[in-house]
């Protein structure tokens, strides 16, 4: 591997934010993001990513190539948390095997941004539909792991119940933010939509460097929540994301060129989510500890992910076997 790209990642200001974070938690520090302001910086990167996404698609056209990735990106989301529930059902209960699987099935959107954010300081760009297959990824994990549950957890059979999860999960706030924006940038004016680029555009890594301050102060207070759960699950958080992280990303040069698309679905594979899964996991399956999955996505997965496995990926896709 280039260890030129692993180093240039780690150098990365928005990744140097992170680890002060974790640094600011590790020494107690005051240091601390409102909630308020956390909350707007959130929806700000999905509505930027969302609407820069539909912009882009609006240059597209619709081809077999962005029908094969809307198709593989919801078939990823369904067989992640398939195959990884029967290795987690070995060791944790069936609510929280279902809860974690569904984590790792559906996507992050923050380690999506900082996988764009590595590809711009390569000069590299990938295609605004591929914001779309990732809005499309977030809804099937989580359907799939709550039927899980359902079907292995006698109790969880209630009459109307996965209806409720299907629409708390397509109407969650993270989800439907960035589908919106996708919506909106794709019917905005191209004139019109340059009036905010300023503000999609300009702006965005300085918020996204602040966000992951507070992403590293709660990565360093929530690892240590999981940590009696043992080995097992901190191997499972870091060689799952991986394994699929790389297997997709070699796996889709069978049908994609763009290296760029490439390595943004390895990263969608790879990635787990700590917002819209946690959110529908509340109503869904309470009897699942939140300590568990919400730590081991974004106290190791996602520190991963940014550091080593965004570089890994890369090499990855860039072996061209197909």
């Amino acid at each position: 591997m280039d260890f030129q790209i692993l180093i240039s990642n780690l150098t990365n200001p928005t990744l140097l934010y992170f680890l002060l974070g974790i640094i600011a938690s590790i020494v107690k520090s005051d240091l601390e993001i409102p909630a308020s302001s956390s909350k707007f910086i959130a929806l700000y990167l999905l509505f930027s990513i969302g609407f820069k996404g539909g912009q882009e698609l609006t240059h597209s056209e619709f081809d077999i190539e962005i029908l094969y990735s809307l198709i593989f990106g919801v078939f990823i989301s369904v067989a992640i948390p398939f195959y990884t529930f029967f290795i987690l059902k070995k060791k944790l209960s069936i609510s929280d095997s279902g809860a974690v699987a569904a984590s790792y099935g559906s996507v992050s959107a923050v380690t999506f941004v900082a996988a764009v954010s590595f590809l711009e300081s390569r000069g590299m760009a990938s295609d605004g539909y591929m914001v779309a297959v990732m809005a499309l990824m977030e809804s099937p994990a989580i359907i799939v792991g709550v039927i899980l549950i359902m079907l292995f957890q006698k109790e969880s059979r209630t009459p109307g119940h996965l209806s409720k999860i299907i629409k708390h999960s397509l109407t969650n706030g993270s989800v439907l933010m960035i589908t919106g924006s996708l919506i909106i940038g794709l019917i905005a004016e191209a004139k019109q939509a340059e009036g905010i680029k300023p503000f999609t555009t300009d702006i965005f890594k300085g918020f996204l460097a602040i966000f992951l301050l507070e992403m590293g102060m709660i990565t360093a207070k929530r690892f240590k929540a999981f940590r009696k759960y043992g080995l097992f699950v901190f191997a499972f958080a870091i060689l799952i994301p991986l394994i699929n992280g790389c297997l997709v990303a070699i796996l889709s040069g069978l049908f994609l060129s763009d290296p760029a698309n490439r390595f943004i679905f390895a990263i969608l594979a790879a990635s787990a989510s700590y917002i819209a899964v946690p959110a529908a996991m509340t109503l869904a399956a309470p009897k699942a500890d939140p300590g568990l999955y919400i730590p081991m996505a974004i106290g190791v997965t996602f520190p991963f992910n940014i550091t080593i496995g965004i570089p890994v990926y890369f090499y990855c896709v860039n072996l061209n076997l197909f």
